[in-house]
């Protein structure tokens, strides 16, 4: 995707900042980027009209990012009532739990296309109204089909989502990758966590019906469509001139897949999606199984989850100012194999610990979202490696969650669920540390 392909999606008024204006690489900080370079002029453009739609699109950003999650952890709190209602197996309920990832990878993989298309304010936009539908009809779809066929809808929202975020971040706030990936991150999880913790008590005041908890999540997404429609209706004003003032800048020579850097952020993006998507799905379970009640098991999922609100907004900013990120991959990465030692030896009688550890682990996400960021100099690279790393990462991510459901199933308990888990965390931290060397993509293909 070309520079101009995004334009319409930044600062309308203000041509698109080429590559060779930039800075080169190498200070391990993002450089001023597309609708960052001349934050007077794009003042003086476009006045207090332009100031206000920056603020649309933090709006935009915040309520996007609360919706992400819930459609997975809500699941993740009435696996079991959902399982109960639709006469599901144990492997079944893993691939449940797998279709997530799945859905991320295909979906995913088609983003940059759509939003050269029709630019990613509007496929963000499709994709809360997809999470909406999709949130609101699955539990009425009527036996396990139709509940995946309306889950993957509402996942394939989130998925062109996700490889979209870190590029409106790029595009609007180049200059602040950090600190916006971390509103970003700090928004994602909070939705999580509440989904999480708010599910099984809403779902009691409502009635009672799994069905009910499910798709009150829809209210949510519903507005979210708001901001960026505004957002649309401001893209489609500016297409013509945002256009005209676009230069490309060869960056369709880029080649991916030839990047030692991509690769290895999309393998560390596709370990960290799959222990973060078991610890969704599984870890209530666990808790349960080990005698702890249901509500209780929802609360602590929402503690894990809640971890990352305030170091998801704390560590992208600390890692942007680092040279190389590699060291905190491999601090979350020992915090897991931790947590996944007390799941092991004591999962009730340790379980708020446990829990508070494997909430810091997951905070591998919201670092590689700042490590997308910081290894491209453009945004047409961002959007590329974005589309590369998650597409790629989640498809990685697929056989875990399944294999664990699997294991559960013939074993007949966690030990050998667990011992999976933690022997995969190992080689994250290896590639976390290979994805955090200061590099860029450009540089190496």
């Amino acid at each position: 995707m070309a520079d101009d392909d995004l334009a319409t999606l930044g600062p309308a008024a203000e041509p698109p900042t080429t590559l060779a204006d930039r800075p080169a690489g190498g200070t391990g900080r993002p450089q001023p980027g597309l609708g960052e370079a001349a934050p007077e002029s794009h003042h003086q453009a476009g006045g207090q009209a332009g100031h206000r739609l920056r603020w649309v699109v933090i709006a935009g950003l915040v309520l996007a990012a609360l919706n992400l999650r819930p459609a997975i952890t809500s699941l993740g709190a009435l696996l079991e009532e959902v399982r109960d209602g639709l006469g599901m197996s144990g492997t079944v309920a893993g691939l449940l739990t797998s279709v997530p990832a799945l859905c991320f990878a295909a979906f995913g993989i088609a983003a940059p296309r759509l939003a050269r298309r029709f630019g990613p304010g509007a496929i963000v936009c499709a994709g809360m109204v997809a999470i909406t539908v999709g949130v609101v009809v699955r539990p009425y779809a009527g036996g396990t089909g139709g509940f995946l066929a309306a889950s993957g809808l509402a996942l394939a929202g989130i998925a062109v989502s996700n490889v979209l975020m870190p590029v409106v971040i790029k595009s609007w706030f180049a200059d602040r990758v950090g600190p916006m990936t971390g509103l970003y991150s700090m928004a994602l999880a909070l939705g999580t966590s509440l989904a999480a913790a708010l599910t099984v008590p809403m779902t009691d005041a409502l009635g009672g019906s799994w069905r009910t908890g499910l798709a009150v999540w829809a209210l949510l997404a519903a507005v979210a469509v708001l901001p960026w429609l505004v957002v649309v209706r401001q893209r489609r004003a500016a297409a013509g001139p945002a256009a005209g003032g676009a230069a490309h800048t060869g960056e369709a020579t880029v080649r991916i897949t030839s990047s030692p850097t991509a690769w290895a952020l999309a393998v560390f993006f596709g370990l960290q999606a799959t222990a973060a998507y078991i610890t969704m799905g599984w870890m209530p379970q666990i808790f349960r199984d080990a005698g702890v009640s249901a509500g209780t098991a929802g609360v602590l999922l929402a503690v894990t989850m809640a971890m990352g609100v305030p170091l998801s907004f704390v560590l992208p900013r600390l890692a942007a100012r680092m040279r190389h990120q590699g060291p905190i991959a491999v601090l979350l990465g020992l915090c897991g194999l931790a947590g996944y030692a007390g799941l092991w030896l004591a999962p009730a009688a340790g379980a708020w610990a446990w829990a508070l550890l494997m909430g810091i682990s997951n905070c591998a996400f919201p670092l590689a979202l700042t490590m997308i960021g910081m290894r491209s100099t453009s945004s047409a690279g961002v959007v590329k490696l974005s589309a590369f790393t998650q597409s790629v990462g989640y498809l990685i991510s697929v056989p875990g969650p399944l294999l664990v459901g699997t294991l559960y199933q013939h074993s007949g308990g966690w030990g050998l669920p667990i011992a999976l888990m933690a022997g995969l965390m190992v080689p994250q931290i290896a590639v976390g540390v290979l994805a955090g060397r200061d590099r860029r993509i450009e540089d190496e293909t």
